[in-house]
């Protein structure tokens, strides 16, 4: 299974939503300048849901950035799962055939806990899958053991 970058996605999502942070920013500001109570509220409330935004941006590229550097390290080692989970014509990942996948790298899970390179590669599998909440999990746990 191929590691596919998804960076120019990503650089586009980041890109508008740096667009958004700063309007929201600058109606922040206008709020704020009108001097009246509920303006500078409001101002002040749209300021703080701009820096959140913000902060969520950097700490989602900081783990973009991170498992990126995880998968070219295991594309390196040739480490990467072979399998692929095939398509349906609509493009979405055969939920059955991906299925199928689990049990080989749950079981390399379970028989080396604390390898990040098979917490990856089940990672890849549920994100080939669709299942990208237990993806990202793995993948965390992939780069907790990483460091460790």
């Amino acid at each position: 299974m191929h590691l596919r970058s998804p960076f120019w996605g990503a650089a586009l999502m980041a890109l508008l939503l740096a667009l958004y942070i700063v309007l929201v920013g600058q109606r922040a500001v206008a709020f704020i300048a009108t001097g009246l109570p509920i303006g500078i509220a409001i101002g002040v409330a749209l300021a703080v849901f701009a820096v959140i935004g913000a902060l969520l941006l950097v700490l989602e590229f900081r783990f973009g950035l991170r498992i990126t550097r995880l998968g070219a390290r295991l594309e390196r080692e040739h480490g990467t799962p072979a399998d692929v989970v095939p398509l349906r014509p609509s493009g979405r990942p055969d939920r059955a055939a991906a299925d199928d996948l689990f049990p080989q790298y749950k079981a390399e899970v379970e028989a080396a806990p604390d390898d990040w390179r098979a917490w990856f590669r089940l990672g890849v599998v549920y994100d080939a899958a669709g299942d990208r909440k237990r993806a990202r999990a793995a993948m965390r746990t992939a780069l907790a053991h990483a460091r460790g």
